[in-house]
């Protein structure tokens, strides 16, 4: 790509990014910072001043940088003192806290090394990550209620562009990536704002046609999922846009192709098969199976990062339950890629996928009025983890179950089966 080019492309990044995911307000404050506590990454330097630029021109007051470096954080495990991997810098988290408490918008850039710790003891990457995020919660809690406008935004960095492009030396694996996220992103359109837009309706449609519909449940088929997931009374589905707190909409993630709802915490049965690795802070689970009783995942195995998904359904009392349920047809852009990204952000968005941990209390009716103990009672799940895997394909079909029993489709071989 020429300097010109990818130059224009990174501006029309940026101004996505400001005007279409954080719709940031004049006076707003801005902090940027990286997945979990890695800290924005250096080679995301051009695109982080390109987004200060937008930032201020749409009027913000300041715009603060938390940078990091995941190679640091991959010292300190090889390293470092292994007693000290559960000790916590309290500023990571004090910052991101602080900045939302006020009002302020939160931009978090992802593109970490899927196989970051992939040789690490696993026990210890499970005892950090949930030091991480039992530290990171209170920012998170205040992030999941949309009290603030929020955006979770992709750049590549050497070693994700290098695990998606194996066969591409550094440098061209990384102009690729670059290449791929702003297709993917909408860039390349003659008015990308506009094509946001257009595509935010699209995904609204479907939303307001899942809510008028209430069903009482999901029932999952497709190549080793067997499946039925209730949905409590008062569900939300939500999609591509939220108003936050201060009365004015945003898009939390770019790209987005889901449509999303509360599952009820209690109310899971049978098995599930993952369609994609999941990556989990840099440690990498592939070819799992998970059968749910109850609502809780009682079985779990994987080909690849066993005991790490063993962990992290073991964090604390509500990571086996699920905390999310969001459909994405297999026409979606990323998926029609066929490139395996790795990464969440990317990879939820290119099939219908769970979460297991914490709910969005946005999801339900009154549900961000609501104490921790009514959410629960009403069926949404609390913890302090929140990590999406995804289960959808091609071959899936999706049922939903009205509330006198009939059954409805709503997904069949991976598209949405009704029209709006």
């Amino acid at each position: 790509m020429a300097i010109k080019d990818f130059q224009a492309k990174l501006e029309k990044y940026a101004e996505i990014a400001v005007q279409v995911g954080l719709n940031l307000q004049p006076g707003q404050k801005l902090l940027i910072r990286g997945g979990m506590v890695y800290g924005a990454p250096i080679s995301a330097v051009p695109l982080i001043r390109e987004i200060t630029k937008a930032a201020y021109k749409a009027g913000a007051r300041q715009v603060d940088v938390m940078y990091g470096d995941e190679q640091t954080e991959l010292a300190r495990f090889k390293y470092g003192p292994k007693d000290a991997l559960t000790e916590f810098s309290s500023w990571k988290a004090d910052a991101p806290y602080e900045n939302a408490k006020a009002g302020n918008a939160a931009l978090t850039i992802t593109g970490i090394d899927p196989d970051l710790l992939s040789g690490q003891d696993p026990d210890l990457v499970s005892k950090y990550t949930q030091v991480c995020w039992e530290k990171l919660d209170p920012f998170l809690k205040i992030a999941g209620k949309n009290d603030i406008n929020w955006l979770v935004l992709g750049a590549p960095t050497p070693g994700w562009s290098k695990k998606v492009f194996p066969e591409l030396p550094e440098q061209e694996a990384e102009d690729r990536m670059w290449e791929t996220l702003f297709k993917l992103c909408r860039i390349d359109q003659p008015d990308p704002v506009q094509s946001w837009k257009d595509h935010v309706k699209i995904l609204m449609a479907c939303s307001k046609y899942l809510n008028e519909k209430q069903y009482s449940s999901l029932y999952y088929k497709g190549p080793g999922t067997d499946f039925k997931l209730g949905l409590p009374p008062g569900h939300e589905w939500h999609a591509a846009q939220s108003e936050c707190a201060m009365g004015f909409p945003f898009t939390a993630n770019i790209p987005t192709e889901e449509v999303y709802t509360l599952p009820h915490c209690r109310e899971a049965e049978g098995i599930v098969t993952a369609s994609l690795p999941l990556n989990y802070n840099g440690a990498l689970i592939n070819g799992f199976q998970l059968r749910f009783e109850g609502g809780r995942a009682v079985n779990s195995s994987a080909q690849v990062g066993d005991e790490v998904l063993k962990k992290l359904i073991a964090t604390d009392e509500g990571s086996s339950r699920l905390g999310e349920v969001a459909i994405v047809p297999h026409s979606s852009p990323i998926a029609q890629s066929g490139i395996l990204f790795y990464n969440t952000l990317y990879d939820e968005n290119a099939a219908s996928h769970f979460a297991f941990g914490q709910a969005y209390n946005t999801t339900l009716t009154n549900g961000t009025s609501m104490t921790a103990e009514e959410f629960a009672e009403a069926g949404g799940n609390n913890s302090v983890i929140h990590v999406d895997f995804m289960v959808g394909c091609s071959e899936m079909n999706i049922d939903g179950i009205t509330v006198d029993g009939q059954s409805e489709p709503v997904m069949r071989s991976g598209e949405w089966a009704f029209k709006l």
